[in-house]
Order: C-alpha cells, then sequence, then structure tokens
C-alpha cells in the first residue's frame, strides 16, 4: 500500500490481499468521493479470473487448517476483531464518507453493525451445537456435527461497506470455511482495510482473500463463473435482483445452495388510527435515509383514506426540511449525501420519464441538484458530485415507479379504502424485503405481519435497519429465503453430518433387526366394564 496526499485525506494505493500478501496485478481503477470528485480515495488494480483462481486455491490450502481450528479459537478472532474495529471506528466511519458519501451518523451505524456482529459470533464459537440423538437399536449413539463447507465466493453492494460483509464474513470464517470477497468498486478501500484489520485480529492468511473489481464483463462476473470450475463451495451475493437470478442458476446447476440478498419495493402503510407525527418520521426516514439507497428503502407509502390528506401535508413539510449536501463538510445536520456512482444516478432519472408516461402525480423535487436548478437546503457545491432533488410522488400499482426499485431519494404516496386494500396494495409487486404498518390497533397489526409478503415487518417503525441478532432477508424477488445476521445465518455456512457409533460389535440393522415392541391381544373394555350402550 502507498498513499499521497488527496483533497479530504490520504488517497490510498492498494492491491489484492492474497494468502495475507498484496498484490498488484491488472488494470488500475479508481475511486473518487462521490460528493467531490476532486478528491481520490483509491487506485487499486481489477482482478482477472487468473487473480481469481489464484486466491480460491490459496483459499482451499487454508480450509485444510482453518476448518480442523476449533470454533471457540476461531471465535476468539472475532472477539479480538470487535475491540479492533471499537478502536478504529472514527478512522473507519471518516473513509466511508469520503469513499461511498455517507453521513456521519449512518457511517458510524454502518461500522457499529459490523462490531455488534463480531461480539455476538464470538459467543457462538462455543456454540455451534449439533445433537444427541436416540438409537432406535441397543449399544449405538447417533449424533449431528456442523461442518464448514469449504471455500466460499463472495460479492458485496456499496451502500453498507462494511456492515454487510460482516453478516457474511464473519459467520462464514466462524463456521471454519474460507472466503474469496470481491466487494463493490465503489468501496474498495474500506474493503482493503476491512480485511487488514481481520488479518490484525489473529485470522491466519488465506482465510479472507480480497480481489478488486467491477461486476459484469469484469472480476465480478468472473468470479461467479469458479463455480462452474468447481473452485467454490458457497455464494453470498448482496445486489440486484437480475444479478441474483443468473447466480442462482450458475448455484443451481452446481448443486450449490446459494444466499441471495436482493432488491426491494418496500410498502409503508398508515392506517386511520396511526399516531401521525411518528407515522410521519417513520416514513420520511424510511425513503430518505442514505438517499434512499438501501434495499430496505421505503417505496411506496400506503395511507388510509380519512387521513390521507391530513398526512399528505405533514409529509411534504417534511420532506421539504430535508438537507442535502457534502457530507465531509458538513458532519453533522446532512440527511443525506451523494449518489454512490453514475448508474444509480442515472437510473433514478430515469424515473422521473416513467412517471410522466405513466401518469403519477409529482408533488416534490426536480432531479438532479445543480448550481442552474438549486435545491434550497443543499450544503455544499452540488457541481463536484451527482446529488439528487428528495422526489415525492402519488401514484398507483401498476404504474412502473409502484413496482419497480428505483434506488434513490424517491417515494410514492398511494391511497386506498381500509385494511383489506392497504394489504392488497402493499403486496402489489413483484418483492418482498421489508415493511411496516403504522397502528395502534392490535387486531390490525396482527392481519398486516400476518398477510404481508415480506421476510420483515416492523410495527410502527421504520422498513429500515437491522440488528445483528435477527434474521435478515427476504422472500419472492427479494431474495432465495436465506437469512443473514443471528443464529439463522449458520446454517447458511455449514452443513449438517450425522453420525452414528456403533458399540456392540456387530452388524445391526435398522428397522430391521429393531426390537419393536409388539402389542398384546386387545381387551374388551366395554364387556369388562358392562358398558352395553
Amino acid at each position: 500500500m502507498q498513499t499521497y496526499p488527496s483533497k479530504y485525506g490520504h488517497a490510498l494505493e492498494i492491491g489484492h490481499l492474497i494468502g495475507g500478501e498484496e498484490i498488484f496485478e491488472g488494470s488500475l481503477l479508481e475511486r473518487r468521493n462521490p460528493a467531490d470528485v476532486a478528491d481520490l480515495v483509491a487506485r487499486f488494480p481489477q482482478g482477472s479470473k487468473e487473480t481469481l483462481r489464484k486466491a480460491a486455491q490459496v483459499a482451499q490450502k487454508a480450509f485444510q487448517e482453518w476448518s480442523r481450528t476449533p470454533a471457540p479459537v476461531r471465535g476468539g478472532v472475532l472477539a479480538n476483531l470487535a475491540q479492533v474495529l471499537l478502536r478504529e471506528k472514527s478512522t473507519l466511519v471518516r473513509l466511508m464518507v469520503r469513499e461511498v458519501g455517507k453521513t456521519f451518523k449512518e457511517a458510524g451505524g454502518d461500522v457499529q453493525e459490523a462490531i455488534d456482529t463480531a461480539i455476538f459470533f464470538a459467543s457462538e464459537g462455543r456454540r455451534l451445537y449439533g445433537q444427541t440423538v436416540p438409537s432406535e437399536m441397543k449399544n449405538k449413539e447417533l449424533f449431528t456435527f456442523r461442518r464448514p463447507l469449504g471455500v466460499v465466493g463472495m460479492i458485496t453492494a456499496g451502500n453498507f461497506p462494511i456492515a454487510v460483509p460482516s453478516w457474511k464474513l464473519i459467520p462464514a470464517v466462524l463456521a471454519g470455511n474460507t472466503v474469496v470477497w470481491k466487494p463493490s468498486e465503489d468501496a474498495s478501500a474500506l474493503a482493503y482495510l476491512f480485511v487488514k484489520l481481520f488479518e490484525e485480529a489473529g485470522l491466519p492468511p488465506g482465510v479472507i482473500n480480497l480481489v478488486h473489481g467491477g461486476g459484469k464483463n469484469a472480476t465480478g462476473q468472473w468470479l461467479v463463473e469458479l463455480m462452474d470450475e468447481g473452485l467454490l463451495q458457497k455464494f453470498a451475493f448482496t445486489g440486484s435482483t437480475a444479478v441474483g437470478r443468473w447466480i442462482g442458476e450458475v448455484a443451481g446447476r452446481n448443486l450449490l445452495r446459494p444466499t441471495l440478498e436482493l432488491g426491494g419495493k418496500n410498502p409503508l402503510v398508515v392506517l386511520r388510527d396511526a399516531d401521525l407525527e411518528l407515522a410521519v418520521e417513520g416514513a420520511w426516514w424510511s425513503a430518505f435515509a442514505t438517499g434512499g439507497q438501501r434495499c430496505t428503502s421505503a417505496g411506496n407509502i400506503i395511507v388510509e383514506a380519512p387521513i390521507y390528506e391530513a398526512f399528505k401535508k405533514r409529509f411534504l413539510e417534511r420532506t421539504e426540511a430535508t438537507v442535502v449536501g457534502n457530507p465531509i463538510e458538513h458532519p453533522t445536520g446532512l440527511t443525506y449525501g451523494p449518489f454512490m456512482n453514475q448508474r444509480l444516478f442515472e437510473r433514478w432519472l430515469e424515473h422521473y420519464t416513467w412517471g410522466r408516461e405513466d401518469g403519477a402525480t409529482l408533488l416534490f423535487g426536480q432531479g438532479r441538484i445543480t448550481a442552474a436548478n438549486p435545491y434550497p437546503r443543499f450544503k455544499g457545491d452540488p457541481e463536484v458530485g451527482l446529488f439528487g432533488w428528495p422526489t415525492v410522488w402519488e401514484a398507483r400499482p401498476g404504474m412502473r415507479q409502484f413496482e419497480q426499485e428505483i434506488f434513490g431519494p424517491t417515494i410514492n404516496l398511494v391511497r386506498v379504502e381500509g385494511l383489506d386494500e392497504a394489504i392488497q396494495v402493499a403486496n402489489a409487486h413483484p418483492y418482498g424485503l421489508s415493511s411496516a404498518v403504522y397502528t395502534n390497533r392490535r387486531d390490525w397489526a396482527y392481519r398486516f405481519k400476518n398477510e404481508i409478503k415480506a421476510g420483515m415487518t416492523s410495527i410502527n417503525n421504520s422498513t429500515v435497519g437491522a440488528e445483528a441478532h435477527l434474521p435478515f432477508g427476504g422472500v419472492r424477488a427479494s431474495g432465495n429465503g436465506a437469512r443473514e445476521s443471528g443464529i439463522w445465518v449458520i446454517e447458511e455456512y455449514t452443513y449438517w453430518q450425522a453420525v452414528n457409533e456403533e458399540y456392540s460389535g456387530r452388524l445391526q440393522l435398522a428397522q430391521m433387526d429393531t426390537g419393536y415392541a409388539q402389542p398384546k391381544a386387545p381387551t374388551d373394555w366395554a364387556r369388562v366394564l358392562g358398558d352395553s350402550s
């Protein structure tokens, strides 16, 4: 690694990390601060398929030793990691603000999630429980054990560049697996530092191998293709539904079970009895936290007719108070910063055309924030990054913007008549990740959480947010049923081995030699009791 002066700190020139060695091979890519492109954050090489093969082979070799390391010892590495991350939290936070454009507050939450995850799974090293199962034969015992899968290929997105990788890396290595990780090219510097901190915590070389690069027709695609070469025994992915479907196909033909955490179009329902101020605040945060660049961001706010106009008025007032800007120059007071990259920004702009063509009503928002198209509550220079107005529409089911993930600071308001229609509309899209309902009636909350098609549901809270010990994941187009975080994620990185131990000294055949108890001749209890009925 080398460093050079840049506008808001040092620019890093970093390589791949394979087997504990830093390797510089491949054409150089660069990452600039999305809030100010004059700030160079990192230069890094794009890994080739041969680079990835090398990393996978190193991971295979490291697996032989790491998988035999006692699980409590592996957990001890994670206990060390939690302390290292806590010590370096402020450094990681500032780098995250520069590299992906998060606010300081949200970057702090991102890093804290990784700390919490490390703490949780450190103790799970002493709880990778199997079972002792009674046998139907004498002098025989039955057991189950969790076993690691092998080498895990991982691709992660840039919007949560420490938290989401921690959900994958930490349980994977705790369970005894090794990893080849391709992070988002929007967050390569953070990924490099994260792996270095794992190594400082005592993780042996080759357990986590980092290979930088792009996605389609580049490093990410080539990593997926390694499944066809038999070099990976598991794949974990966070990203778009379209890419997730393709990864699922490749994994399926290789009889691998992938972990797919995909997109969302998350409904937030506000019923007539809701605490209106609480609902407005929760809906606003669900819509505009991280500039809407979350898979759990609210996509549609569905409001009952009796309170629709009152909610709309207050929500628009709250939206108009949203503060946007350059977070590195304004550490406090911002709601969100820039788009992470040009691709996401261009996709977001498309939805303005969708809305006009489909007949949606634009209530607030004017596209990109520029000097010529100023946003009243912008802080900084809008010309040096890609920033978007907070945008609010009135929409209805069937419109593209109602059904498709937009991944930007945009929200739809949808008016409904009653709980039945609210639930119907909340499910009227392909996704099933997160959801929320605001109501004080327990029977309405009960119906919603039972009838919504989503992997996660909040009652009187936002659609966004996760805790390290609760399962995270979706259904339908939001995922394949896999779960991250909590004890449930261990299922994704282990397989069950059934073991029977024979102590009789002879061959005993279950079902055939089992000494099943035989019933006696039945007693006519009615006759005995004199029951003539």
